[in-house]
């Protein structure tokens, strides 16, 4: 999937791709290690097996420079999480965020999952106008934590 994105007048266009390919790998890894406050630290080792692992999207300006990165995880038939959505500092204020959970959401919507997950600390807002709602049975959810 490839789909460009901002025909608004005066605005920047981007491209939103799937292709795990164009995925710079080490910027990705330095963004998440260095500046998420969910992934600090992750180590390079686990950001590749992630997105081995997983759909990626990535956001690419118009001299092709990866400015924003989205992973979803799914079996591509009933659940997804997405994850890991980052935009570049120099890149927000645009829209990107929200031009980028809606690329997600519309490339997911022909599975027709049953569920499709996030976690937000302070981004409520900007997946709210892309459809993401609280979650109505948050008593039905647990999580597996490591032991260590």
């Amino acid at each position: 999937m490839t789909t460009t994105t901002g025909a608004r007048p005066g605005e920047d266009a981007y491209e939103i791709d799937t292709d795990p390919d164009r995925v710079d790998i080490g910027l990705v890894h330095h963004w998440l290690s260095t500046d998420a406050f969910w992934a600090l630290g992750r180590s390079r080792d686990l950001v590749e097996r992630a997105l081995r692992g997983s759909l990626n999207f990535g956001v690419y300006d118009g001299e092709g420079m990866q400015v924003a990165y989205a992973r979803v995880v799914t079996d591509h038939a009933t659940f997804a999480w997405l994850c890991d959505v980052y935009v570049d500092p120099a890149h927000r204020g645009r829209g990107l965020g929200v031009r980028l959970a809606t690329a997600v959401r519309d490339h997911l919507a022909p599975y027709e999952l049953k569920r499709t997950l996030l976690a937000t600390l302070d981004a409520h807002e900007l997946y709210g106008k892309v459809g993401f709602v609280p979650v109505p049975d948050p008593e039905g959810l647990m999580v597996l934590r490591p032991t260590t």
